[in-house]
């Protein structure tokens, strides 16, 4: 799984998207924390492959890097 943090003064957060068949599914919250988890179920997995691919680049552009897999 693909792991993004945004740190920047006093905030510090995590962002960790997945696809499973046809659910795109989100890992968010404060470093240190186990975090939220939202799943979205799309009607096919192309469509939720479209939507990983949208949010990773939306992050990207809102200044979150990339850092490596997490823990699963």
């Amino acid at each position: 799984m693909r792991r993004f943090e945004f740190v920047d003064g006093s905030s510090s957060k995590f962002w960790m998207p997945e696809v499973q068949g046809a659910t795109f599914i989100v890992t968010y919250g404060r470093i240190g924390t186990a975090g939220q988890r939202k799943e979205k179920v799309f009607p096919d997995e192309d469509s939720a492959l479209r939507e990983y691919t949208k949010k990773v680049a939306e992050k990207v552009r809102e200044g979150y890097a990339e850092v490596g897999a997490g823990e699963a």
